[in-house]
């Protein structure tokens, strides 16, 4: 089983996935947005990494945006490579703009403790967990992180690749009963997240709720299991879910780094 994870994967995951999951904290977490109101400005912010992803985070009336593929913003976060900007997202370097200097104020009162409030609900101590309404926000921010990352995983990831070259065009359903709806689209081979449920889903992965969810995309448990016990249900174009499943067991891997 392969169990290394590559440098360049896990930028693109940072990125899309962990960085890419401040949106649904703003929309989740009012804290979050009380920071934003800090400074109101539209603003954006891009992150370029040398031989790895580029995109932009756009800040503005109270909300966040994920502009793929791009890297002209108001500040410009440069990194020499994949391994430097990993670093930062882990919060053992620090990030240093090349332009706009002068909305600098934004990244040390806004952004820094918007990224480390998100860090805090991803990993959540044993305190955050006793609060139930916590531990639920903290569990669909997880889960967020997760799916999003199963997209990246299955287009940089070579073993993801791989998985990913087996399943057809078309959207698999991620759901929890009565709770949320998301997808994952599938065009010639490549993945993307949605975080909107798909209106025609070629298949299907139904969760009995937030924890198995959280859990099975974490890679804490097996989705075989989960069948097993009836905690998930998979319908549809069943060699979809087969290799989604596969994706996922190297999502926990990347996330659990």
């Amino acid at each position: 089983m392969l169990t290394e994870t590559d440098p360049r994967a896990a930028a693109y995951v940072n990125l899309y996935a962990v960085l890419g999951t401040l949106p649904e904290l703003v929309r989740r977490v009012p804290e979050a947005r009380a920071l934003l109101a800090l400074d109101p400005r539209p603003v954006t912010a891009a992150f370029v990494v040398r031989g790895g992803p580029r995109g932009v985070l756009a800040f503005r009336d109270g909300q966040v945006r994920v502009v793929p593929d791009r890297a002209v913003a108001t500040v410009v976060l440069p990194f020499p490579g994949p391994t430097a900007f990993n670093r930062v997202v882990d919060g053992t370097a620090q990030p240093v703009p090349v332009t706009g200097l002068h909305r600098a104020s934004f990244l040390l009162r806004v952004f820094a403790p918007l990224t480390a409030l998100l860090a805090r609900y991803l990993r959540p101590s044993a305190e955050d967990l006793a609060d139930p309404e916590f531990r639920a926000t903290s569990t669909a921010l997880s889960l967020h992180v997760a799916a999003a990352a199963a997209a990246q995983v299955g287009n940089e990831d070579r073993a993801g690749r791989f998985s990913a070259a087996h399943v057809v065009d078309g959207d698999v359903a991620l759901e929890v009963d009565g709770v949320l709806a998301w997808t994952l689209r599938a065009r010639d081979h490549r993945l993307t997240f949605v975080a909107e449920p798909s209106p025609r889903p070629r298949a299907a992965l139904t969760f009995a709720d937030l924890d198995v969810a959280g859990a099975l995309l974490a890679g804490r448990v097996s989705a075989l299991a989960c069948i097993g016990d009836g905690r998930m249900a998979m319908r549809g174009t069943i060699s979809m879910v087969d290799n989604v499943n596969r994706i996922l067991d190297r999502v926990g891997q990347y996330l659990g780094e």
